[in-house]
Order: C-alpha cells, then sequence, then structure tokens
C-alpha cells in the first residue's frame, strides 16, 4: 500500500507540473481531466495520512494506558482509545473503498426513467416528488438535468418521466437508484387518514455515444405525429412528436416535449441507445453464474430496493440494511449519506465477485 501511495504523491507532483505550465490553459478539457485526477489522488492519499496519523495516536494512546494506575485516568484514557480505535476503522474502510478500481462509466452522464406503478395518483404524485428530490440533488452537485419526455396528470403527478443527468461521477452516485420505490404515507387525497403503499419505478441507464452503440437506419421505423397533452397553440397545431421502433429488438421510444421534430428526434435517439446498452448488459449478466449475479446484481429495475414511511419520517434502504430517520430532508434532495453507503457497498461487491471469479 505505501509504495503504490508514494506512486500518487509523484503523480500529483507531475500533474502541479503540467497544470503550471502556460500552454496547458489552452486545453480547458484536458486540464479539467488533470484536475479531477489530481483530486481523486489527493482524496486517497489524505486518507492513508489519516489512517497513519490516528495508528500513531492508538500506540501512543495504548502505551500511557500501559503506564497509567490512577482509576479516574485510566478511565478518561480507555473512553479516548476506544474512539480512536472506531475513528480508525471508518477511515480504514473509506480508504479500502477509495482504492478499489473505478467503474470506468462513472463519469458517464445517466437517463433516468421514473413511472408510477401501483397506487394509481398517489403513486403518480410519489414520482413528482422523486423527480424533485434528484433535480434538487443535481443542483446541489451542478449537474445539468434535462428533461427529455414527460406525461403529467391533472393533480400534478407524474405517470412516466425520462431525463438526463450529466456532471462528475454522475453514473457511479445514481446507478444503485434502479428498481422499485414503495411510498407508505397518508395521501393528499384521502379523507379518512388511513396509509397508503404506493409504488414507483426508476431506471438509470448510462448515456452512450454514438460511437459505441451502433444503431443502423434500416432497423428503425421512424413516425411523426402531431403532439398531445398540455402544451401552447403550437403543440397543438404542430406535428413534431416522434415515436421511432427499433425493429429487431421492439423497443419503442416516444419524444414529444420540444417543438422541433429534429430536437424529439435526437431525443428519442439518446434514449435508444441506452436501452440498447441495458439490454446488452442484461445479456451479459444472464450468461454469468448464477452466484456472480447475485452477489452483482443491482440494477434490475423489479427489484423492491427501498422504502419511503412518511409517518415515520423514515426511509429504508433493503439492499444495504441502512434506515435514516431524515425523510423530510431526503425528499429536499439531502442523498449523499444514501448514495455514499451504497456506491462504498457497490465497489465492495464488485470486488468480491471479481475475487470468487478468479477463484
Amino acid at each position: 500500500m505505501t509504495e503504490r501511495i508514494d506512486q500518487m504523491r509523484a503523480r500529483i507532483a507531475e500533474i502541479d507540473d503540467l497544470i503550471s505550465r502556460a500552454d496547458m490553459m489552452r486545453d480547458q478539457q484536458k486540464y479539467r481531466e488533470l484536475m479531477k485526477e489530481r483530486a481523486r489522488l489527493a482524496e486517497v492519499v489524505a486518507t492513508f495520512d489519516e489512517t497513519q496519523s490516528l495508528a500513531v495516536s492508538l500506540h501512543d494512546t495504548e502505551a500511557l494506558l500501559e503506564g497509567e494506575t490512577d482509576p479516574e485516568l485510566r478511565q478518561l484514557i480507555e473512553e479516548e482509545l476506544g474512539q480512536l480505535k472506531e475513528r480508525f476503522i471508518r477511515i480504514e474502510e473509506k480508504l479500502k473503498t477509495l482504492v478499489m478500481p473505478r467503474d470506468p462509466f462513472a463519469d458517464k452522464a445517466v437517463i433516468m426513467e421514473i413511472r408510477a406503478g401501483t397506487g394509481g395518483e398517489e403513486a403518480a404524485l410519489f414520482a413528482a416528488d422523486l423527480y424533485r428530490m434528484y433535480s434538487r440533488y443535481a443542483d446541489s452537485r451542478r449537474w445539468t438535468l434535462e428533461v427529455m419526455s414527460m406525461s403529467e396528470t391533472e393533480l400534478g403527478g407524474i405517470k412516466e418521466i425520462i431525463f438526463s443527468i450529466s456532471g462528475e461521477a454522475a453514473y457511479e452516485r445514481l446507478r444503485y437508484e434502479s428498481g422499485v420505490h414503495r411510498v407508505q404515507r397518508v395521501p393528499a387525497t384521502e379523507s379518512s387518514g388511513r396509509i397508503h403503499t404506493s409504488a414507483v419505478t426508476v431506471a438509470v441507464l448510462p448515456e452512450m455515444e454514438e460511437t459505441e452503440i451502433e444503431i443502423k437506419p434500416d432497423d428503425l421505423r421512424i413516425d411523426v405525429m402531431r403532439a398531445s397533452g398540455p402544451g401552447g397553440q403550437s403543440v397543438n397545431t404542430t406535428d413534431s412528436a416522434v415515436r421511432i421502433t427499433h425493429l429487431p429488438t421492439g423497443i419503442v421510444v416516444h419524444c414529444q416535449d420540444e417543438k422541433s421534430q429534429i430536437k424529439n428526434k435526437a431525443k428519442a435517439l439518446r434514449i435508444l441507445r441506452a436501452r440498447l446498452y441495458e439490454l446488452e448488459d442484461q445479456k451479459r449478466q444472464a450468461a454469468r453464474s448464477a452466484e456472480r449475479r447475485s452477489q452483482v446484481g443491482t440494477g434490475d429495475r423489479s427489484e423492491r430496493i427501498r422504502t419511503y414511511n412518511f409517518p415515520q419520517n423514515r426511509l429504508t434502504d433493503h439492499r444495504i440494511d441502512l434506515t435514516l430517520y431524515k425523510l423530510d430532508l431526503v425528499m429536499e434532495g439531502d442523498i449523499d449519506e444514501l448514495l455514499d453507503a451504497l456506491v462504498a457497498w457497490g465497489k465492495q461487491q464488485a470486488f468480491e465477485s471479481e475475487g470468487h471469479a478468479l477463484a
């Protein structure tokens, strides 16, 4: 580990030299890539240094305890020693997570699809709440969010919404949101105060470039139609809605949010590429052993992953047995604690899975 950390320190020094050069500022993309790499390396090095410092403190405190005979002082030292051990374990686990190989898709943009499931209007209202939660979280991280398609209800709920989020570590942090999100609360439409259980399905797909997923024009049927639903006069009079059918797979994508037919087609193709990648990824997963699938199967959109219990202000993620009693803050976009735990769990799962695969 020490040798690896020394290599990281050397790379940080090398990056510092590169970004200090005058010609580097002319290549903004390269500059941003180097700064991201430096930030990741610096976090690993700083965490390693913290473990080393804590190890020294632990050693000194244990030595102090051995030489102390006063009962009151021993009790104080033991309490401090316990706190140091807890902190050391926590920082050491963080270091293990940081040094694990990073997903090559980590910084990819994502296409998220939220659909109301069982629960009627209440499910649609919760779908709108989830979209608001993710949009607020995206704002807090200065990510870019773009709505690609949306179908609303008369009461302000969302039957279905498809949107993209782009920014640093977008896929890495959001990928584990795929699955069924269950909500337990008293609906606004419920007069008797009974708690209802509804469900919303979320899918998170990495957005693929044209060069990564090949789509043959002959495999597409493109239909143009008049947009429907709420909107201004242009929506009602312009044949701008686009429906693309991928003939080999039967996947159908419909976009009508833009007034421009060209823009709707471009958005539909982006969604189609993401769904085609998902289809291929599912085939790859299915080809692996049942043991491996059980270890890394985290993207199944039919799997119940989380429960939002509003009466108890409680959120429970069933995959990692994490319960938070701050659902009010979570729904405002405060989901870093949850996502940090999921990212760490995902890396550990992948690490253990690779170990089993090599065994």
